[in-house]
């Protein structure tokens, strides 16, 4: 395997993004290029594969003691590869749509409005109301055995979402909230006021359009 120095320049990380283009490196040369260089017995390369292999085994636990634990990787260029995922996140979550109001949900929520079985959803979001994730709960009849605040709020917690929006499909397209759907939504109101998580809405949409039961003051 070449070693960094003797690449031809036009296979070099930096020589290959000024003419191909960034969307042209691998992962290892992206890294290679944050790292900027190897140590004096481990070219760049070589330690940007070893570091890429460790974020393929277990990149949600990537942590400064593992990246440490890596022979040629000190606490400085560490900390530049933790920086530089932490920032990604954090401009990735700028970037997610925004939930502003009911109609925000229902264009998110566009491809279970045809579906021919109940689809129970949940939307989590930050502190500013941007979609960190929208999961499937559960797939039948709405009802409060199958809608157990534990499945709704553990992916909010595990998220460090700030609120919640939750959302069923009506397949008969009758766009009213029934007695049961009401009993949901206020059992897990009051799971969310203790959780400490805000339930800004429960919405329930059909092919004809969206019933909002913040709107209509039920929530």
């Amino acid at each position: 395997m070449k070693t960094i120095s003797e690449l031809e320049s036009f296979d070099k990380p930096r020589e290959k993004l000024t003419k191909k283009g960034v969307e042209a490196l691998k992962d290892y040369e992206l890294l290679a290029i944050l790292l900027g260089s190897g140590t004096k017995d481990k070219d760049v390369l070589k330690l940007s594969r070893e570091i890429i292999k460790l974020f393929e085994d277990d990149f949600e636990s990537i942590s400064l003691e593992k990246l440490t634990a890596i022979h040629g990787l000190g606490v400085a260029k560490s900390s530049q590869i933790l920086s530089a995922i932490e920032l990604s996140k954090r401009y990735l979550i700028k970037q997610n749509k925004k939930i502003t109001c009911a109609l925000d949900i229902y264009n998110e929520l566009q491809e279970y409005k045809n579906k021919q079985q109940e689809y129970f959803l949940t939307i989590t979001l930050d502190g500013a109301n941007h979609i960190i994730q929208t999961r499937v709960i559960s797939i039948g009849t709405l009802n409060r055995s199958l809608i157990h605040p534990r499945e709704v709020f553990a992916d909010a917690i595990t998220d460090r979402a700030a609120s919640i929006v939750i959302a069923h499909n009506h397949p008969s397209g009758l766009l009213e909230a029934s007695q049961e759907d009401v009993h949901v939504t206020k059992r897990l109101k009051e799971s969310a006021k203790l959780l400490g998580i805000e339930l800004l809405d429960h919405l329930i949409i059909s092919k004809d359009g969206y019933f909002s039961m913040k709107d209509m003051e039920i929530l």
